[in-house]
């Protein structure tokens, strides 16, 4: 069954691709025509996909610097950006519930904003696949966005514990404040893998267990976890550039 996905992703990848696209977009209609068809999603799709999320971020995280995030041009446009947004999109719903319009109808200023705040944000995957083809991931304007993706993350976590109630437990705080204090450790065991074996290892395990599931555990996104945990060995002294190779 998931061959009819992959040889649907590969012909749509590979024709928008002859058109000068990013295959992106290609992957993107071989889903919605594969939906279109009558095929869903499998458990095997799930996993890949969470899999290729989580390696990519923290890919991004060991060529991101902590710096770059703490910038005003980061944090406020960031901002900026999903008020602005919010704004706007809630605006226009709120519009065309004059016109009395399907799905529009007895639409409450909260639900507008609500949905205005959910499309103010972008796709970090989108983006940086696009930044990447184009080489642009080191050009300022590409740190610079890198920099706003992550702090929309950042956004929807508390967002999403506010909305639901469902705030991170007391072990969250725990993980949070211990992540300074692993950071040695993790520094010596990347020192001690030389072996060109071992190196993989070492980005999956942190990608993977360190990152995505022990954020998972204590109620944080697990994707956010990888990229913070591959921004922490990207500030170790030794070049962390291998890792990236290896992964992506």
């Amino acid at each position: 069954m998931e061959l009819i996905y992959f040889a649907a992703a590969f012909v749509f990848g590979f024709a928008v691709y002859q058109l000068k696209l990013p295959p992106l977009i290609g992957f993107l209609l071989a889903g919605f025509a594969l939906n279109l068809a009558g095929y869903k999603s499998t458990e095997l799709l799930n996993t890949i996909a969470t899999l290729g999320v989580t390696l990519l971020l923290f890919s991004i995280g060991l060529k991101l610097k902590v710096n770059s995030l703490m910038k005003p041009q980061v944090w406020a446009s960031a901002t900026l950006h999903i008020i602005l947004s919010s704004a706007l999109f809630s605006g226009f719903m709120l519009l065309l519930s004059l016109f009395a319009l399907p799905l529009f109808v007895d639409l409450s200023w909260q639900s507008a904003l609500l949905v205005g705040f959910a499309l103010s944000f972008s796709s970090t995957v989108f983006a940086v696949k696009v930044l990447e083809e184009r080489g642009e991931m080191g050009s300022l304007h590409g740190k610079v966005a890198i920099g706003i993706l992550v702090m929309q993350d950042i956004f929807a976590v508390v967002f999403l514990a506010i909305s639901t109630g469902k705030i991170p437990n007391i072990w969250a705080l725990v993980l949070i404040i211990s992540l300074p204090l692993v950071r040695p450790v993790m520094g010596w065991i990347l020192n001690r893998s030389k072996h060109g074996e071992l190196l993989p290892l070492f980005g999956f395990f942190f990608a993977l267990v360190a990152g995505y599931h022990a954020f998972e555990l204590v109620g944080l996104k697990g994707d956010l976890g990888a990229l913070i945990i591959g921004m922490m060995i990207a500030l170790i002294k030794r070049p962390v550039n291998f890792l990236s190779h290896y992964l992506i």
